[in-house]
């Protein structure tokens, strides 16, 4: 990991009018705290947080705090934006024992091509990428590298697949789906409306139907039997 040395000052003014002050001089509110010692309101440099944040170890890094002409190892712990201009606004810095374990979370890296989408046409997803590990701060890994190159159309990798080095402990849960490859969706094809078939209307007859279903004799039928009479 790349050495960054931070300088922090002693912030005696609290509230939102102290901040916007300390803002408008170039420096952000933070608070300085762990180890079981007492937290300390300080003032850092968002410019050197932000390089420490957009380096490869990201928000995993642990640097040097100048404060009080004593140097403290620590890392951030969270931090906050500004939601319309990016600009850092506050930080929580963490006192870190470099002889203690930490958990944190690595990113997770894919290398190569997945032959699933290569020679199948599948579709590469990452699920998981990042893992909760525990290890002493020293072996705090930037990233934890995985081969997806074997990877077919509804195959996967899982967290125990995930190869680190034996000081590094993994406590995510081993059964969790790292990346996969699925099968593209089939675009269904609008089938055409089948045509109402339009039934031909039945002619009637006048007269001899009704007669019929009144259980009347037709009018032909009537004339015949008069002539017989």
């Amino acid at each position: 990991m790349a050495q960054f040395i931070v300088s922090a000052d002693s912030r005696e003014k609290r509230g939102k009018n102290a901040a916007r002050q300390l803002r408008r001089s170039g420096k952000i509110p933070a608070v300085l705290y762990g180890n079981n010692e007492s937290p300390i309101a300080v003032s850092v440099s968002p410019k050197e947080l932000s390089s420490i944040l957009n380096s490869s170890s990201g928000h995993n890094t642990i640097f040097t705090l100048g404060f009080q002409d004593a140097k403290t190892s620590v890392m951030l712990k969270d931090w906050q934006f500004d939601p319309i201009k990016g600009h850092l606004l506050h930080a929580d810095l963490v006192r870190i024992a470099l002889d203690k374990v930490l958990q944190v979370n690595v990113p997770v890296n894919a290398v190569g091509e997945a032959k699933g989408v290569k020679l199948e046409g599948g579709i590469f997803e990452f699920v998981l990428r990042t893992v909760e590990v525990e290890c002493l701060p020293s072996d705090i890994p930037e990233n934890i590298s995985i081969d997806i190159s074997e990877l077919s159309i509804g195959s996967n990798l899982r967290v125990s697949d995930l190869k680190v080095d034996p000081k590094i402990k993994i406590l995510s849960d081993s059964e969790l789906v790292v990346a996969h490859v699925i099968a593209p969706k089939e675009e269904k094809v609008a089938e055409p409306a089948a045509e109402a078939v339009v039934a031909e209307p039945e002619v009637i007859k006048k007269g001899k139907v009704a007669s019929e279903e009144e259980g009347e004799p037709a009018k032909g039928e009537e004339k015949k039997e008069k002539e017989k009479k």
